[in-house]
């Protein structure tokens, strides 16, 4: 109904100004009490058939720190913060890490009342080749977004996070302190890059007029940045004229 729409596009004008002094329930965060985070538990959801759904490795490792860290609460009304166990992570239709359905399964459960208040929802992809619009399909609401690649006009500045775009495979924990030890690329010394970037070089869409513009940066010295054209289906008939030499590098 027109009402329906207007109280639609009403919300999410509201969200979209989302503050932590607009949209965070700070009751849940009292100073004298310690700082908690609460996972939801895979089993609860409102509709017994409509579970999380499957998790990728990648998600799976960040609900373990969150689970190691120290900050994990039992019970929810013991926590300030509240994180989903639906895995939202991936949100390209095209990736086998795609869960389907996720709005149905976040509005089932209980404690996200609607709006996702006090959430906090972390994204790395999002939208699908070759444009990745900053397409969820489904509704943050009140929560705050943890998410790699933000675009400005959809950012909340002082509520939302800006994080690191990292591989699927990053490993959870590495060495001593400072030293991934399971991370083997660059294998130098600390302090000898000033730039490395290994991963894959979208030949069109969004940026990559950009994108393809960095190769100059690269020197083989202390700014690294090999790149492979090598995924979707149609990569080869963007062949620019580099794939084979980015391809050598990439695959030293």
């Amino acid at each position: 109904s027109p009402k329906r729409r207007r109280m639609a596009r009403s919300a999410l004008y509201r969200n979209a100004k989302c503050r932590m002094d607009t949209c965070w329930d700070f009751s849940r965060c009292p100073p004298h009490k310690p700082f908690r985070v609460y996972i939801h538990p895979n089993a609860e959801h409102t509709d017994t058939t409509l579970g999380p759904g499957p998790q990728s490795a990648a998600y799976t490792k960040i609900l373990e720190a969150l689970r190691r860290s120290g900050y994990l609460a039992e019970r929810p009304e013991d926590a300030c913060v509240l994180v989903l166990a639906v895995d939202t992570l991936d949100r390209d239709r095209l990736s086998p890490d795609y869960v389907s359905g996720a709005a149905q399964r976040i509005q089932a459960l209980p404690l996200w009342s609607g709006d996702g208040t006090n959430h906090l929802v972390f994204n790395i992809y999002s939208g699908t080749w070759p444009d990745y619009a900053e397409e969820l399909g489904f509704d943050t609401g009140r929560a705050v977004l943890a998410k790699a690649s933000f675009s400005m006009d959809k950012f909340r500045p002082g509520f939302d996070i800006s994080i690191p775009l990292f591989a699927k495979d990053h490993p959870q924990r590495g060495g001593r302190p400072g030293d991934l030890t399971a991370n083997t690329f660059p294998a130098a010394t600390a302090n000898k890059y000033l730039l490395v970037f290994k991963g894959k070089r979208y030949l069109t869409g969004i940026g990559s007029e950009t994108r393809n513009a960095l190769y100059h940066l690269h020197n083989g010295d202390d700014i690294i940045l090999t790149t492979t054209c090598k995924h979707g289906k149609s990569w080869k008939s963007h062949d620019d004229g580099r794939c084979q030499q980015d391809q050598q590098e990439f695959d030293k």
